[in-house]
């Protein structure tokens, strides 16, 4: 990389017209940031804590948890602490490495999306059979295929993007690095890079979007199909959840990647809730709406209540 670049490093500009608001969103993002990982650190012990709750649904659930810890942390702290009125800058590798942490989480938890779509798929329309098919070798094995379909598709994204010569300016106008804001700082046609980058990011979320459609249309049907209120309510409520997550994740990625003329603040504004609001909002819709979940996390406050006093 170093070969084809003169720069050493990048400043990044902030979100688009937010200037001397900088005190306001650091107050604001001090209270998400670490909210999101409270939240989701909470669901985490409880899922681990309790052995009701050692099964695939929660398996999947435990590890969306842990990425939705990691994914706002590739972008939060450095935004904090230049809000904070620290450097803006960031050195080249760190910008690099930023973009490929930021695709490489952000298409694992897609994966993921996709997977726990499948999941629920079986658990409602093949219940005898759900704990044979989705034993844990297979959980395991789709986890897997999920990273490394996620490695694979930021790897090709990051050579892509960096194998471009970069001479000046260095000013990123975002608040952390990402292809559309990267790309157009390049010394060199950025197209083709461009081209690729759409491709890859409009593949991998029409082929998780397809297969989410797939499976959440058969359920639905089998669903239907339930005679008693009771079942179809149950059923309805088990996927509600996940709906509403799979909305929050996937529609930021479908504005900002493939809209045919880039707005920075109408990027900035979805990536924000993408980053930051939707993990948080993942670990009050899961804990809410779950009633064993809910019922685990009493325990774990009761243990914690507990051993204080004690």
């Amino acid at each position: 990389m170093r070969n084809h670049t003169e720069l050493n490093d990048f400043i990044l500009l902030g979100i688009p017209q937010t200037e001397g608001l900088e005190t306001v969103l650091l107050v604001i993002f001090l209270f998400i940031y670490p909210l999101t990982l409270l939240g989701n650190l909470l669901i985490l012990l409880a899922i681990v804590s309790s052995s009701t709750l050692h099964t695939p649904m929660y398996f999947f659930l435990g590890l969306l948890s842990i990425l939705d810890m990691l994914f706002p942390s590739v972008t939060c702290p450095k935004m904090l602490f230049y809000l904070s009125g620290q450097s803006r800058a960031i050195s080249y590798k760190g910008c690099a490495v930023q973009l490929f942490f930021y695709h490489f989480l952000g298409s694992t938890e897609g994966c993921l999306y996709s997977v726990m779509a499948y999941d629920r798929f079986v658990a409602i329309c093949h219940p005898l059979r759900y704990m044979l098919i989705m034993r844990p070798g297979v959980c395991v094995g789709l986890v897997l295929a999920a990273w490394l379909l996620s490695f694979l598709h930021a790897t090709v994204l990051i050579a892509f993007v960096f194998q471009l010569p970069y001479c000046g300016p260095n000013q990123v106008d975002h608040f952390f690095c990402d292809i559309p804001a990267v790309l157009p700082l390049a010394c060199a046609d950025s197209s083709l890079a461009q081209r690729v980058s759409s491709t890859n990011v409009g593949f991998l979320v029409l082929m998780f979007w397809l297969c989410v459609c797939v499976s959440y249309t058969r359920i639905g049907i089998a669903i239907l199909r339930i005679r008693s209120a009771e079942g179809r309510q149950k059923a309805f409520s088990t996927c509600s959840a996940h709906l509403t997550a799979i909305l929050c994740a996937f529609g930021p990625v479908i504005i900002v990647y493939l809209q045919p003329t880039p707005n920075p603040l109408l990027g900035a504004t979805v990536q924000i809730l993408n980053n930051t609001v939707s993990p948080m909002l993942n670990s009050l819709i899961y804990s809410l709406r779950n009633k064993e979940v809910k019922r685990s996390l009493k325990l774990v406050f009761y243990n914690v209540v507990f051993t204080t006093l004690k």
